[in-house]
């Protein structure tokens, strides 16, 4: 098991870059406290540890620091979870841990890959196409 390291998480624009360390099962999130955060969002940073929990049994003892950037709101809570996610399995190794985060939410732990589709050349839009005149 490593003492402490560095982890990122993606979602859309947003990045989350999570620090962790032997310690109390502290979450920071943004250099405040997650118990500072709205319901939901407290709720969202403490799925990860919660399955945790109930795959091992025992409190989680490292302390989460994370720092985000770009995005929205929502796309960098969820981009610290999944940053939480991958913490949590790099720490223990455990693959039945893996196995419980896909069975709970697979975007708990593999990034969503969807971005916006390009502008086709000459066009306006993606998927618009000229309007076509018959007179």
């Amino acid at each position: 098991m490593e003492k402490q390291g560095i982890i990122s998480g993606k979602r859309k624009t947003a990045i989350a870059k999570l620090r962790f360390k032997e310690g109390a099962g502290n979450i920071v999130y943004n250099g405040l406290s997650h118990n500072s955060l709205t319901l939901f969002h407290r709720l969202a940073l403490s799925e990860p540890v919660r399955i945790y929990e109930q795959e091992f049994g025992e409190k989680v003892q490292y302390d989460f620091s994370i720092a985000t950037q770009g995005g929205g709101k929502e796309a960098q809570i969820q981009a610290s979870r999944l940053a939480i996610a991958k913490a949590l399995v790099k720490i223990t190794g455990s693959d039945v841990l893996k196995k419980a985060f896909i069975a709970y939410d697979r975007n708990i732990i593999v990034p969503d890959a969807r971005r916006k589709e390009a502008n086709k050349p000459g066009d306006s839009a993606p998927r618009a196409k000229r309007q076509k005149s018959y007179r």
